[in-house]
């Protein structure tokens, strides 16, 4: 009897591990077929290595050789102005670049999310050629409630009273559109753009050219500037807008017709018979 339990031990062991054996050949068997088809979805699809984040690197921080890899990328969605083995991001001289935005894990460097190697993450890096930076007062209705972001636009309207030149232009108050699609590069004191937080702000500051320094300065110190926010993908140039009181109102002006006098006239009755007759005479007053 323990003969027979002991075959039956056996034959049951036996079974056992072939059946581990046949279960790990079919999951090795599995796992090659399934890296094989990756590997041939890989070549299949054109690849070119950029240098991407390997971790999380936050604005402002400097960028160093333990922050990047290089890594495959397709070719049909390479971002713009990428840096590879050609263009590297880690300047071989040391100057280190520094995040001009949070730059997630895995994602590809690109110009305009690093500054110029050597440079600072401030106003001077987000400035193009021929661009100066330009502060502007601001309060809860004025600056949108909260809801600018530095990198968006927005559009520049200027209130206050003119004087009156003549028949043409009459004395009062007016709003006027006197620049459109100024981009914002900093709110108060902060120029991060990946930011979710609402703040009142007390200035912003936006990137315009010499011109356009000239004529907010002028605007903001005879009057009153208000922002308007532009939508992302909004490229239509703004017309010529102006608006005063009797166009809000609707009121137009009423011209004044002039009545022309009567020419005075002289008169002597006299009598013919029964007949009396009037006989017009130069006046003398």
């Amino acid at each position: 009897m323990r003969f027979v339990f002991g075959l039956v031990l056996i034959a049951g062991l036996a079974l056992a591990g072939f059946a581990v054996y046949m279960a790990q050949n079919y999951i090795g068997a599995y796992e090659t077929a399934l890296q094989e088809e990756r590997n041939r979805a890989t070549e299949s699809i054109p690849t070119h290595e950029v240098y991407v984040a390997t971790q999380t690197i936050g604005y402002g921080e400097e960028i160093t050789a333990d922050h990047v890899a290089l890594m495959p990328w397709p070719q049909q969605t390479l971002p713009e102005a990428f840096f590879d083995a050609a263009n590297p991001i880690v300047d071989e001289n040391g100057e280190y670049r520094v995040a001009l935005r949070q730059i997630e894990k895995n994602e590809a460097f690109m110009d305009a999310k690093v500054s110029a190697p050597g440079d600072v993450a401030g106003l001077t890096a987000r400035l193009s050629p021929g661009q100066r930076a330009f502060a502007i007062k601001v309060d809860v209705a004025s600056g949108v409630s909260g809801f600018l972001r530095p990198g968006d636009r927005v559009d520049v309207y200027w209130t206050g009273r003119i004087r009156a030149v003549g028949d043409n232009i009459p004395e009062g108050d007016v709003t006027k559109l006197i620049e459109t699609g100024v981009q914002l590069i900093a709110i108060d004191q902060d120029a991060q753009q990946d930011t979710n937080a609402t703040t009142i702000a007390r200035t912003v500051t936006v990137a315009a050219t010499p011109q356009q320094v000239a004529a907010l300065a002028q605007a903001q110190s005879t009057g009153r500037l208000s922002l308007s926010l532009l939508a992302r993908n909004d490229n239509t140039v703004a017309d010529v807008i102006e608006v005063d009181q009797r166009r809000l109102l609707g009121l137009e002006e009423r011209e004044v017709v002039e009545q022309k006098k009567e020419e005075a006239s002289c008169t002597i009755r006299t009598r013919k018979g029964g007949e009396v007759m009037e006989i017009p005479i130069p006046c003398t007053n």
